[in-house]
């Protein structure tokens, strides 16, 4: 996908003016297509934040079948793109589905901010936290055999000491073990919120839109890797 940005100087006609071109398969963070968005409730309980992701436990039960899922279906819309070009309707709308699922008990579990307890449900739904990703029509066939591992490695890094890591819990090669990686600044932001919540029972505006920038970089991310998109993520916390 191309995008023409043209500006027109007094005096010179349309036919005449420069023309200047962004990279295919780069956009800006303004207009990348991945939206996600979380709405601050303006009323939030003072301490419900200290036992929220105890009562998101059924969630993560279910979440960790839907992820083993994930992986499975972008396997096979690995292979689907890479012969056709196209990533299959029905499975992107599942994938699209579980991002939105994850999204929403994340939100509630460890950003703190809403009290209402998230839908099991795949669908878009009326709740402060939302995903919307447009289907693709094509996709490269050349761009899916390296940007989840090659092209994403810069990402990665930066994800790694933003969110510190793609999960809470890992495999230890070797060994056997699950062991808890260590939290991400995220995880600092969302604890340093959830005190200030505590003691004057507003959640800091500030650190709000830095939490929600780093999920929106993190799903950005997560999208583009799972082949869900070819537009280069930015290296932005905003839209």
């Amino acid at each position: 996908m191309i995008f023409l940005g043209i500006r027109v100087p007094a005096g010179v006609s349309p036919a005449a003016a420069p023309v200047a071109t962004v990279p295919p398969a780069v956009l800006d963070a303004q207009t990348y297509p991945v939206a996600v968005e979380g709405e601050l409730d303006p009323e939030l309980s003072r301490w419900l934040w200290v036992v929220k992701w105890l009562l998101a436990i059924p969630h993560y039960v279910v979440l960790a079948f839907l992820w083993l899922a994930f992986f499975v279906l972008t396997v096979i819309a690995f292979f689907a793109i890479l012969f056709t070009g196209r990533y299959p309707r029905g499975i992107f709308d599942v994938n699209v589905g579980i991002l939105r699922w994850t999204w929403r008990v994340g939100f509630y579990a460890f950003a703190l901010r809403p009290d209402r307890y998230p839908p099991f449900t795949l669908d878009p739904v009326d709740y402060s936290a939302t995903i919307e990703i447009p289907y693709p029509d094509q996709l490269s066939r050349g761009l899916v055999l390296m940007k989840w591992w090659l092209l994403a490695i810069p990402h990665y890094i930066v994800l790694s000491v933003l969110v510190g890591g793609w999960s809470a819990w890992a495999w230890q090669g070797g060994s056997g073990n699950w062991h808890v990686q260590p939290p991400g600044l995220v995880h600092v932001f969302a604890l340093f919120a959830g005190v200030m919540l505590l003691f004057t029972g507003q959640y800091p505006q500030d650190l709000y839109r830095l939490v929600l920038g780093i999920n929106r970089w993190f799903f950005r991310v997560v999208a583009y890797a799972s082949l869900m998109r070819d537009e280069y993520p930015p290296f932005r916390l905003d839209r």
